[in-house]
C-alpha cells in the first residue's frame, strides 16, 4: 500500500460515467469483500534486525524500502515461512464466515516478489523459499470451492526489485529512462498480468495501486490502454478499479476506489469502495497496537452501503498463514451480524439523503418483491423510545424492528417529510439494530429537508444550508464546521415542524470582531435580531499555551408555531465584519 502521508495529499476526484449493470453488479449487491495482504513482508513482521520501520509509516508491507533492505538480504526472509501450516482455504472460510463476498489478493506488491509460481523471472516466493507450492492457485482452488469471488491485487507502477522499474528514490537518485521502463513494463508486466488472468479461472476483478494520474508519473497511456486490452481480451468480465491510472470511464475502468480507509462524505452515483484496515498496517506487524474497534467497522460498512459504496476490509495474516486473533473476533463480530441483518446490506444503496442525516446511525434500500425497502441502522438506540426519520415523504405500509426471534410491528407517525416510530425500549443488537420500512411504491424522498435531532430539536448549519457563496471551513479538532459570513447575503434551510408550540432559537457565532455584529433570523415572516458581541478564546489544554477561538450559543429569541408545515429558516448579518457561523438550533 501507497505512503500514508503521500496518499492524504493525493487522492483523485474522479468522474465515472454509469456502468453496465450485467458486468458490475455482483459487485454493487456484494458491498463486503476481503483483502489479503500477505507476501515476502509478512516474514518480517514490521521489524527489521531489531529496527522498526521508518519514518513514522508503520505499513509493514513497506518494510523493505523504509529500511532499506538489499534485495538478497530481503529474500532470505522466505525461509522464515511455515509452508506445513499454511492454507489458503482457511482464509476463504473466514471471509465466508464474515459475511464478505469477494476476495482481493496481493498477487505482487510493490516489494516486486509475486506470491505464485511465476515462469517470469526467480523473485516469487516459491522459489525463494524452495517449496513447489502456488498459494494463488490454492486460493483460486478454495473460492471456487466454497462459492466466492476471487481477485487480484497487482502492483504495476512500482516494483523495487528491478533496476528499470519505478522506485520512489529515484526522485533523487536519478529516474529511468522512458526506454528502460517500458522493457520493465513488457517483460514483466505484461506477461505476469497475462499469467494471473490465464491460469487460475475467473478472475473478478483486477485491483491496481497507483494513486496518483498516469501523467504524473512514468507510465504512459499507452502502456495502460495495453494493460485494460489484455484485461477485456483475457477475463471479459473482469472488473478494474480507478487506481489504474487512467481516467475512470466504461471503457476503461469499473469502478473507484477510495484513498486507503479513506470514506465518502456523500452519496456517488457510479460503483465505488473503501480499501480499509482493521489495524493500522496491512501487511501483518508484530508490533501493531491500533486496532479498529468492531463498532468502528459496523460505521464503515453501513455508512459507505448508505452513500452506494462497497468496503474491502484487509487481513494481514503471518508466515505461517494465521490471522491475528484481533481480525478474527472482529470479523466474525460482523458475520454474526451479518447472518441475522445481511438483508440490510446485500443488493443496498442509499436513498441519496445528506450524509450524517441522522445521528443515530444510517438508511438503506432495495426492491423486494415489488417493494421498496428501506433498513434503519441504529448505532444510538434512542432513549426516549422514539426513532426520528428525516426526508422520506411516501407512507409505509409496515414498519417492523428486526431480531433474532423475528420482526416486530411496531407503530408510527408521519408528518410530511418526518416519520416519528415507536420502537421497543430496549435495542436488540447490541452492535447496530435495524429498522424496517416497507413501500408499496418507490419512496419519494425531501433531500432538503433539515433532519431531526434524536431527541427533537434542528440544527441548521454549515452542512445542510440550502445554498452558500460564503466560505466553508471544516471542523479541524480545534473549531466546529463553521461559515465565515462576511456581507449581508442570507443563508437558508427548511425545516418540518410537526408540533405546534413555542420554539427556542439558539445561534452559534464566534465574533472574531473588536465591535458587535447585528444579526437577523427570520422563521417564515417572523424576524428576531439579536447582536453578537466579540469573542475571545478558550483553553483546549490547560498549561500548554494551546487555545482556539470560542464558539458562543446565542439565545436570539422565540417563535410561536401554530401551523405544523414547512417552514424557511433564513440567516444574515448587518454590515461587512466577518461572523463565523456554526449553527442555528430550533428546539421546544
Amino acid at each position: 500500500m501507497k505512503n500514508l502521508i503521500i496518499l492524504a495529499l493525493c487522492i483523485i476526484s474522479i468522474q465515472v460515467s454509469a456502468q453496465t449493470p450485467s458486468k458490475s453488479k455482483w459487485f454493487e449487491d456484494a458491498r463486503y469483500g476481503m483483502f489479503i495482504h500477505w507476501g515476502l513482508y509478512s516474514g518480517a513482521e514490521g521489524l527489521w534486525k531489531g529496527e522498526n520501520l521508518r519514518y513514522e509509516n508503520n505499513y509493514a508491507e513497506w518494510i523493505r524500502y523504509r529500511n532499506r533492505i538489499s534485495k538478497e538480504e530481503y529474500g532470505e526472509l522466505a525461509q522464515r515461512f511455515v509452508w506445513d501450516k499454511i492454507d489458503p482455504e482457511q482464509w476463504v472460510l473466514l471471509a465466508k464466515e464474515a459475511g464478505m463476498k469477494y476476495i482481493i489478493m496481493t498477487s505482487k506488491h510493490h516489494d516486486g516478489v509475486a506470491i505464485w509460481d511465476t515462469k517470469i523471472g526467480d523473485y516469487s516466493l516459491s522459489k525463494l523459499s524452495g517449496t513447489n507450492r502456488d498459494v494463488i492457485k490454492e486460493l483460486a482452488d478454495a473460492c471456487r470451492k466454497h462459492g466466492m469471488k476471487l481477485g487480484f491485487y497487482y502492483s504495476h507502477w512500482l516494483d523495487w526489485s528491478e533496476p528499470y522499474a519505478w522506485d520512489h528514490n529515484q526522485e533523487v537518485t536519478g529516474r529511468v529512462t522512458d526506454a528502460q521502463y517500458n522493457q520493465y513494463w513488457q517483460e514483466k508486466v505484461i506477461p505476469q498480468l497475462t499469467e494471473l488472468l490465464t491460469n487460475y479461472g475467473d478472475i473478478a476483478l483486477m485491483w491496481f495501486d497507483m494513486w496518483i494520474p498516469y501523467q504524473e508519473s512514468i507510465i504512459k497511456k499507452e502502456q495502460l490502454e495495453q494493460v485494460v486490452q489484455l484485461i477485456r481480451k483475457l477475463q471479459p468480465n473482469c472488473l478494474i478499479n480507478s487506481r489504474l491510472g487512467l481516467p475512470t470511464d466504461q471503457e476503461n475502468v469499473d469502478f473507484e476506489t477510495l484513498g486507503d480507509n479513506t470514506f465518502s462524505s456523500n452519496y456517488i452515483e457510479h460503483p465505488w469502495e473503501t480499501p480499509g484496515t482493521i489495524a493500522h498496517s496491512w501487511g501483518y506487524n508484530g508490533q501493531e497496537k491500533e486496532w479498529k474497534s468492531t463498532g468502528q467497522l459496523f460505521e464503515s460498512l453501513l455508512s459507505n452501503v448508505s452513500l452506494n459504496g462497497g468496503f474491502t476490509l484487509n487481513i494481514g495474516p503471518r508466515a505461517d498463514g494465521s490471522v491475528p486473533y484481533e481480525s478474527i473476533t472482529r470479523l466474525h463480530d460482523v458475520g454474526n451480524w451479518l447472518k441475522k441483518y445481511g438483508e440490510a446490506v446485500y443488493g443496498n444503496t442509499g436513498l441519496g439523503l445528506r450524509t450524517k442525516q441522522h445521528d443515530w446511525g444510517t438508511l438503506t434500500t432495495k426492491t423486494e418483491n415489488g417493494k421498496q425497502v428501506v433498513y434503519a441502522e441504529v448505532f444510538n438506540w434512542p432513549l426516549d423510545s422514539v426513532l426520528r426519520i428525516s426526508g422520506i415523504t411516501s407512507k409505509p405500509s409496515r414498519i417492523s424492528v428486526l431480531n433474532a426471534s423475528g420482526n416486530i410491528p411496531v407503530k408510527f407517525e408521519q408528518f410530511g417529510p418526518l416519520m416519528h416510530i415507536k420502537i421497543p425500549s430496549d435495542q436488540p443488537d447490541p452492535y447496530v439494530s435495524v429498522v424496517k420500512m416497507e413501500f408499496e411504491k418507490p419512496v419519494e424522498i425531501n433531500k432538503e429537508i433539515v433532519g431531526e435531532s434524536t431527541f427533537g430539536g434542528f440544527s441548521a448549519n454549515a452542512l445542510n444550508v440550502l445554498d452558500s457563496d460564503f466560505k466553508f471551513e471544516k471542523y479541524n479538532g480545534l473549531k466546529p464546521n463553521h461559515l465565515i459570513i462576511n456581507s449581508d447575503k442570507s443563508i437558508s434551510w427548511k425545516i418540518f415542524i410537526a408540533e405546534k408550540g413555542t420554539y427556542k432559537i439558539d445561534l452559534s457565532t464566534h465574533n472574531p470582531n473588536t465591535v458587535a455584529v447585528p444579526v437577523n433570523i427570520t422563521v417564515n415572516k417572523k424576524t428576531l435580531k439579536g447582536s453578537i458581541l466579540p469573542d475571545g478564546k478558550i483553553t483546549v489544554e490547560p498549561n500548554m499555551n494551546y487555545y482556539t477561538d470560542e464558539f458562543v450559543d446565542h439565545r436570539i429569541g422565540e417563535i410561536t408555531v401554530d401551523q405544523i408545515g414547512e417552514y424557511i429558516v433564513t440567516f444574515k448579518i448587518d454590515g461587512s465584519n466577518p461572523l463565523l457561523f456554526n449553527r442555528i438550533w430550533i428546539a421546544k
